[in-house]
């Protein structure tokens, strides 16, 4: 049986000088399948994702790629795995146009390998944004032409232009509006489909991982308190925080299925 495309192995980590943010952390990402990793601010989801993403190390434990500890593969996890975050308004750098922006990670993980490579880099960026639901000029625009779930769309291009095998999304709907926010969700479910991503949401919604994700990992104080199917967990909580979480949420949708992506929002 193959290892975990990702995995966080009894991780623990401190910030210098501070206590635990997360203490004994396992649980492994499945290639294909979607997790969900849930918890209220303050959880330690932020400082889990710099893990993932190779930008921290632990203090105690280890973050595995394909069963291997990261030391020395940085190139290959950036390879492999690539962030989508919060915030479209400032993961966007204002001065570049949208070609230069969604070429980023084909240009420094040495992707284009052509003769013509400025004929290759718009070729794949135009496919990229087709992928998100953008027409092909949106490439010679600047970010603030764009409302916030365009340019969260963009933010999705620039991640998954260079084929990555794992989408860290990290709160990607949460500061969007509701129409907006469910365009997304059907986004992101039919790139997992489409093009065989694994997705790991960091979400304070449980109505966003329950359609998206498969598994569920929720965070406590930096420990895990509950794991296992979505179904399960947000179905029949057996921890107490879990329970309230749970309480919280009105309506939980069904499990995930393969679902149609919206137009993109023109608002």
């Amino acid at each position: 049986m193959s290892p975990p495309v990702l995995e966080a192995r009894g991780v623990h980590f401190a910030y210098r000088g501070g206590p635990e943010v997360l203490t004994d952390v396992s649980f492994p990402v499945v290639a294909g399948r979607g997790l969900g990793l849930v918890g209220e601010s303050g959880a330690g989801k932020s400082t889990l994702v710099r893990l993932l993403l190779g930008l921290a190390r632990p203090t105690a434990g280890q973050v595995l790629l394909d069963g291997e500890g990261l030391r020395g593969r940085e190139r290959a996890l950036r390879r492999a795995v690539q962030p989508v975050f919060q915030d479209p308004y400032s993961s966007l750098d204002p001065r570049q146009r949208v070609d230069r922006i969604v070429a980023e990670p084909l240009r420094s993980l040495g992707l284009l390998t052509s003769r013509d490579r400025r004929a290759e880099s718009a070729r794949r960026v135009a496919e990229a944004l087709r992928w998100v639901g953008l027409p092909e000029e949106a490439a010679s625009r600047y970010p603030h032409e764009f409302s916030g779930g365009q340019r969260q769309r963009i933010a999705i291009a620039r991640a998954v232009v260079c084929g990555p095998r794992v989408l860290l999304a990290d709160e990607p709907v949460s500061a969007l509006d509701v129409v907006t926010k469910v365009s997304l969700i059907d986004l992101l479910a039919e790139l997992r489909h489409s093009r065989g991503l694994t997705v790991v949401m960091v979400s304070h919604d449980l109505t966003v991982v329950a359609s998206l994700c498969e598994e569920t990992v929720v965070l406590e104080k930096g420990r895990v308190v509950e794991r296992g199917a979505t179904a399960a967990v947000l179905g029949a909580p057996g921890h107490p925080h879990t329970r309230r979480l749970v309480a919280g949420v009105p309506r939980l949708p069904g499990p995930p299925a393969q679902r149609t992506a919206e137009p993109p929002d023109s608002g």
